[in-house]
């Protein structure tokens, strides 16, 4: 917008409170937003990834704003038919690489939670399982009970009020809607949501790839390799709060795990590989909520009982660098193929090595043994090692250290910004040409 450009975000809303595919048009800090409700109110799987109704939306808004170019960062609650209708009203589309919805229906992490799996190929009997055990069939098994109800007004309003605010009652509420046997899948139900996700490779222009990894993977998916781009996330600076300066380790190592308290982010495998390290060499601080999902958050409390570890809870986007002031190091112990972890970038900009599991976008981030260390995502005891290694030699730990200061590893946010003015300018340039040659 500072260019002189004018942006609009279009984006999905979960309201039972209003009806399936409601538009509402309003203005967030300056910005245009337009907001269709998509309460997963499916008739059919089919429906969960290309509703009729959210795709006619779409094309309304579409047609309403005409835009030049639409950047895509996931389809998920929205459709996947949106490529194709931006194609009918000739606008071109680029896309982020954020994740892997496009072909894992149950989230995206390409994890199956239940049987605590890492789905490096898509199995799609796995997948059938795996989604009827998701909290997205949970809300999606719940949106249809809303929608057949006669409840007025003000019932639906509580549902949204208790799934926001009591996520422990609203778990069991998707529970027993996980149980309800609203919605039929089947193997070629997930084939066919990969072939349309097949033609969204099709229809979309160029995608971007924050990390090699998660853009060699789409290529392997079937994406044509010419129409991917790697370019990393852009930052704005940590700035830290006065009296909150970074300190060198004179004490216990000072641990940190900053992020989403759930499994595939495997901080159960942080807690199990410092079960045996000497408590009085450390201290490990968890940020992160715990009501986002309690039961997970409850085994994480048991694990770490008589252990030096403290349960920070979330913290508000101005911390950010007083939290990582308050580490020597992260770890970053994903289990799911995580494309460019955020929390790696903000430690690198606060000076600090990471510790991250060898898988995804990880090991693309982390230069082993220069600005952090390696290890197997699926072994707590080589974690552990990784971890006495810092604790027995403090001299590895600020060679590690000094390395990371020294080199500029993130991108600036004005930086970023500038690309992708390139970026739109040719695609757009390369659409128009394409359609004069016709």
């Amino acid at each position: 917008m500072a260019a002189g450009h004018h942006v609009s975000v279009l984006c999905a809303e979960y309201d039972p409170s209003r009806r399936q595919g409601h538009v509402t048009w309003r203005v967030h800090q300056g910005l245009p937003v337009i907001e269709v409700v998509n309460n997963w109110a499916c008739a059919s799987f089919a429906e969960t990834y290309r509703s009729p109704l959210v795709s006619g939306r779409i094309a309304e808004v579409l047609q309403a704003v005409q835009p030049d170019i639409i950047h895509v960062h996931n389809l998920l609650n929205l459709s996947f038919d949106l490529p194709a209708v931006a194609r009918a009203h000739g606008v071109p589309v680029v896309a982020t690489l954020h994740d892997y919805t496009l072909v894992c229906p149950s989230g995206g992490q390409r994890i199956h939670r239940a049987e605590q799996y890492v789905c490096d190929v898509i199995d799609t009997e796995r997948c059938v399982r795996c989604f009827r055990e998701s909290s997205l069939y949970a809300h999606i098994s719940f949106g249809r009970l809303v929608a057949a109800t006669r409840a007025p007004r003000l019932l639906k309003r509580a549902a949204v009020a208790i799934s926001r605010r009591l996520p422990g009652i609203a778990g069991r509420l998707a529970h027993a809607a996980r149980r309800a046997p609203l919605l039929p899948i089947a193997v070629r139900d997930i084939d066919e949501r990969l072939a349309a996700a097949r033609r969204v490779f099709d229809e979309v222009d160029l995608f971007v790839a924050p990390s090699p990894s998660i853009g060699a993977e789409f290529q392997r998916l079937g994406i044509t390799p010419a129409k991917i781009r790697i370019s990393d996330y852009g930052f704005v600076p940590l700035v830290r709060s006065a009296g909150r300066e970074h300190h060198e380790r004179q004490g216990p190592l000072r641990i940190g795990y900053v992020g989403t308290l759930v499994w595939h982010k495997g901080a159960h495998v942080l807690l199990d590989a410092v079960r045996n390290l000497p408590p009085a060499a450390f201290e490990l601080k968890i940020f992160g909520s715990a009501d986002v999902f309690p039961g997970y958050a409850a085994d994480l409390r048991a694990r770490a009982a008589g252990l030096p570890v403290l349960f920070m809870g979330s913290f508000d986007r101005e911390r950010v660098a007083d939290i990582y002031a308050q580490l020597d190091v992260l770890v970053v112990p994903s289990l799911w193929l995580e494309s460019s972890p955020l929390v790696i970038h903000e430690a690198f900009m606060a000076g600090l090595p990471v510790v991250g599991a060898r898988i995804g976008g990880i090991a693309d981030l982390v230069d082993d043994g220069r600005t952090g260390l390696l290890y197997d995502p699926a072994s707590a005891a080589d974690l552990e090692a990784a971890l006495r290694r810092l604790i027995e030699r403090p001299e590895h730990l600020t060679r590690l250290t000094a390395l990371v200061r020294a080199r500029p590893h993130v991108k600036s946010i004005a930086d970023d910004a500038r690309e992708w003015e390139a970026t739109y300018a040719g695609v757009v340039g390369r659409r128009t040409a394409a359609g004069q040659a016709t």
